[in-house]
């Protein structure tokens, strides 16, 4: 698969919007927060945990589904998926190191 397959994958942009991304983003960092370690982990971090959250999710979706079709509430749904993942693959190294 091409570098450039695997970034326009992972960065496909639903009808959300630049805003939406963000508030979604703070969301579902939160969430995937709560989920994995039981606390959130400040508002900015939770953005950066949610939007990098949104692209791992989406990405692995866009396999199985189009996800470039996806509203508010799927969206929602992606981030939160790949924030648990990113969440637990953070927590999996430091407990490695």
């Amino acid at each position: 698969m091409a570098a450039t397959e695997i970034l326009a994958r992972s960065s496909t942009l639903t009808n959300v919007g630049w805003i939406g991304y963000i508030i979604i983003g703070a969301l579902a960092g939160w969430i995937a927060g709560k989920i994995v370690k039981g606390g959130g982990s400040g508002i900015l971090m939770n953005i950066v945990i949610g939007v990098i959250g949104a692209l791992i999710g989406g990405f692995l979706l866009s396999f199985f589904l189009n996800t470039g079709g996806g509203g508010w509430w799927f969206t929602l749904f992606t981030a939160i998926l790949g924030s648990v993942i990113l969440l637990w693959i953070v927590g999996m190294v430091r407990k490695g190191s």
